[in-house]
């Protein structure tokens, strides 16, 4: 492309836009998971491209920074219809908890863990891709205009934060995550039609019947991802009673999104 209206990838464009690229570059990417899986890959595309433009200026900016810039190209540039949360998460990286202000302000607490709690927790999650891919916007657009109806559920789903955070801090019992993420994934899954499928409704059955306490379908739903909360005796025999969905172990980042070669003599 000679020009910046020329670059068909909305995120780069738009991008390349808002940090007045003019010099000629190549922007090679790849990823190991496809797009529209709920595991938020356009946010992290979004946060990782910030973070390497602010670079070749040669500037550092906070996680915090990072995370908010990415979120507004997305939401207020590209008008998508879409939370902050996946941007904050993969630029923070960890475990944290969220407050997202009406003021658009946002306030991050990182969960504080021993390495072993980690572990025991990553040792128990189970993600299983579904086969099946979807349009976030267009569930979130139907999400949206249900939550004046819906707002009792919306504070029942966020009742379980604090819970949870304890639970991973170490003053918890760790079988209380997997019903916690079931009755969690009960509620979400009833403010607006498209969050589940007859597909994952069997699938997500299934699991629980072969030993699975919990799980979810990650991002906003109908399809991509389904994380499972199962015990190490029982793994095995969710994994045959779900094949032949793909099997995948769920690891946490330790820093989120991070320039791993920088050479500045390089940069004109």
């Amino acid at each position: 492309c000679r020009e910046i209206d020329e670059i068909q990838h909305p995120i780069v464009r738009e991008a390349f836009r808002m940090f007045e690229v003019e010099s000629p570059m190549e922007l090679t990417t790849f990823s190991d998971i496809p797009a529209g899986t709920g595991l938020g890959s356009s946010s992290t595309f979004a946060v990782g491209l910030v973070n390497a433009l602010h670079a070749l200026r040669r500037q550092r900016v906070t996680k915090h920074t990072m995370a908010s810039e990415a979120a507004h190209l997305e939401i207020d540039i590209l008008g998508r219809v879409m939370g902050k949360q996946d941007h904050f998460a993969a630029s923070y990286g960890k475990l944290n908890t969220y407050s997202f202000n009406q003021d658009e302000t946002v306030e991050v607490e990182p969960v504080f863990f021993e390495s072993a709690r980690l572990e025991m927790l990553e040792d128990r999650l189970l993600l299983f891709y579904t086969g099946q891919q979807r349009n976030a916007s267009e569930i979130l657009e139907t999400q949206d205009s249900a939550t004046s109806d819906t707002i009792e559920l919306l504070s029942r789903m966020q009742e379980f934060v604090q819970p949870m955070a304890d639970i991973l801090s170490g003053s918890g019992d760790m079988s209380s995550i997997g019903p916690m993420l079931n009755e969690s994934w009960m509620l979400k899954r009833s403010i607006a039609a498209g969050v589940s499928s007859a597909l994952i409704d069997d699938n997500y059955e299934r699991a629980i019947r072969a030993g699975a306490t919990g799980g979810k379908i990650l991002g906003a739903g109908g399809g991509g991802f389904l994380l499972l909360y199962v015990e190490p005796e029982h793994q095995q025999s969710v994994i045959d009673e779900l094949a032949p969905l793909q099997s995948l172990r769920a690891r946490f980042s330790t820093g989120g999104s991070r320039i791993t070669y920088y050479e500045p003599s390089r940069l004109s």
